[in-house]
């Protein structure tokens, strides 16, 4: 009673035959649905998102921003931050290809946007700023979506 002889046991400590290895999760080939990206689409989708980031984190870094323009000045700021977010948001759309996980860093962003505003003189970090920028990447995530369907 024993195994058939050039067979080995997995459960004998000894070596496991080709046919009974299970493969590290690190070993596994692309399969069809997680083919390599080529380095040239990579830098086309996400060096717009870093570009828009920079000029957004530019923005931030200037201490006063005033029109001059009284209580329309308050309008008109938090329009431009709706709509920068929103660009952000079609191009994380874009780079990331799903909604859910676009939004997710967009408002990432915001938050981080507010903290640096923190230290920027004459200006302040606001939760209510972040609800404003997370509004307008949606608003961009949702006007792209429509434009592809």
């Amino acid at each position: 009673m024993g195994l058939p002889a050039g067979s080995i046991s997995p459960y004998s400590g000894g070596t496991v035959p080709v046919s009974h290895r299970v493969p590290s999760p690190l070993a596994f080939s692309a399969g069809p649905y997680h083919r390599r990206v080529p380095a040239s689409r990579l830098v086309s989708v996400w060096a717009p998102v870093v570009v828009w980031a920079a000029v957004i984190f530019t923005f931030s870094s200037i201490p006063s921003l005033s029109s001059g323009l009284g209580s329309w000045d308050l309008v008109l700021r938090k329009c431009a931050h709706a709509t920068e977010f929103a660009v952000l948001g079609a191009l994380l759309l874009r780079a990331l290809g799903r909604e859910l996980p676009a939004f997710a860093a967009g408002v990432a962003y915001a938050v981080t946007d507010e903290f640096h505003q923190h230290f920027v003189r004459g200006r302040h970090g606001s939760p209510f700023d972040v609800a404003i920028d997370a509004f307008g990447v949606l608003l961009g995530i949702v006007l792209v979506a429509r434009v592809r369907r």
